[in-house]
């Protein structure tokens, strides 16, 4: 297969290294790698397959010569960049927010809609984590039943908020630990250590934060269905990695609990971990490091109304591998 030159934006952060790690378990064909990032990080490196690679500045320039950008950087730099890397012919997959809901950027799960990649005019949009992890299972369980209507409540790790999640959710467990006050506790609005924090994102006028929205917002783009109906409610959790999702689907069509098995049991992407009586159910713990969505707790939704089809499961997945950087790196491959 004829080799690729392959920049990653943002290849410092949590998302872009593992990035590399995806590009090189996967075998990815990258003949040269172009690690960017902001001024802060040029003069180090990153390795990659055994070998140290400098940092570049991220630039309009850096671009000259690219085949593929894997974007892993903020909205205001991507919307700076990307459209300079298409400039210079490259194709873009971004993991920002920047670009999803432009009408003309395709939004991809491969799972789900990997056709809409062929209709990208230079950038591919990677959808939000948790709208990933959630829409894997959901989107077999819909050509089965056709989904109408779905309630989310997801449980949201601290890594979701990148490294400095992560360091800030060690550090307040330190301080908790060793009696310590916490302080401030940024990125985050209040102190996430033996606590949940139900915000991520800001508010709009109805309530909602902005990552709840995403999901209908984004499932409506990925799945082609402009009427989905979406109510969630998104928690930050003090669990370093992996997203967990509690997540009721309304269908249109009967669709039992049993059925539901079988569907997932063989769905692209899917774990099924389902055996409650012998407290067998997917966690974080089990997730991390791993690229499948596993589903369990699949059961009726006694709250249903008489005559509407609901089904309740709960899932899990490591949001940076397949709510991030192994999704971008699967669009990639179909680039090929």
């Amino acid at each position: 297969m004829a080799q690729k030159t392959v920049a990653i934006l943002g290849a410092t952060g949590v998302v872009g290294t593992q990035m590399l790690q995806c590009l090189e378990e996967r075998d990815f064909p990258v003949g040269k790698l172009v690690p960017l990032a902001s001024e802060r990080s040029v003069g180090k490196t990153v390795t990659f397959r055994g070998e140290q690679v400098p940092v570049q500045l991220a630039s309009s320039m850096a671009f000259e010569g690219v085949d593929i950008v894997l974007g892993a950087a903020g909205d205001a730099q991507a919307k700076e960049l990307m459209p300079e890397a298409v400039k210079r012919g490259a194709t873009c997959v971004d993991n920002s927010h920047a670009f999803r809901l432009y009408d003309e950027v395709p939004l991809v799960i491969p799972e789900i809609n990997a056709g809409d990649i062929a209709k990208n005019q230079g950038i591919i949009a990677n959808p939000n984590c948790a709208t990933i992890i959630g829409l894997v299972p959901v989107w077999p369980l819909h050509q089965e039943a056709h989904a109408t209507r779905l309630i989310v409540s997801t449980y949201q790790a601290a890594s979701g908020a990148g490294m400095p999640g992560l360091t800030e959710l060690e550090r307040e467990m330190a301080c908790v630990a060793s009696g310590d006050p916490v302080g401030q506790t940024k990125p985050f609005q209040h102190q996430l250590a033996v606590n949940l924090i139900p915000q991520i994102g800001g508010f709009n006028e109805v309530g909602y934060t902005s990552e709840e929205m995403k999901m209908q917002n984004e499932g409506r783009k990925i799945m082609h269905l402009p009427e989905l109906r979406v109510n969630c409610t998104c928690v930050r959790v003090p669990v370093m990695r992996s997203h967990s999702e509690s997540i009721t689907v309304e269908f249109e069509k009967p669709l039992s609990p049993e059925r539901a098995r079988q569907i997932l049991e063989v769905a692209p992407g899917v774990k099924v971990v389902d055996d409650p009586a012998n407290s067998v159910y997917p966690m974080p713990l089990d997730t991390s490091d791993q690229d499948l969505v596993y589903v369990g707790r699949i059961r009726e939704d006694l709250s249903a109304p008489d005559g509407v089809n609901s089904l309740t499961f709960w899932c899990c997945g490591d949001q940076i591998r397949k709510g991030a950087a192994t999704n971008a790196v699967q669009i990639a491959e179909y680039l090929l």
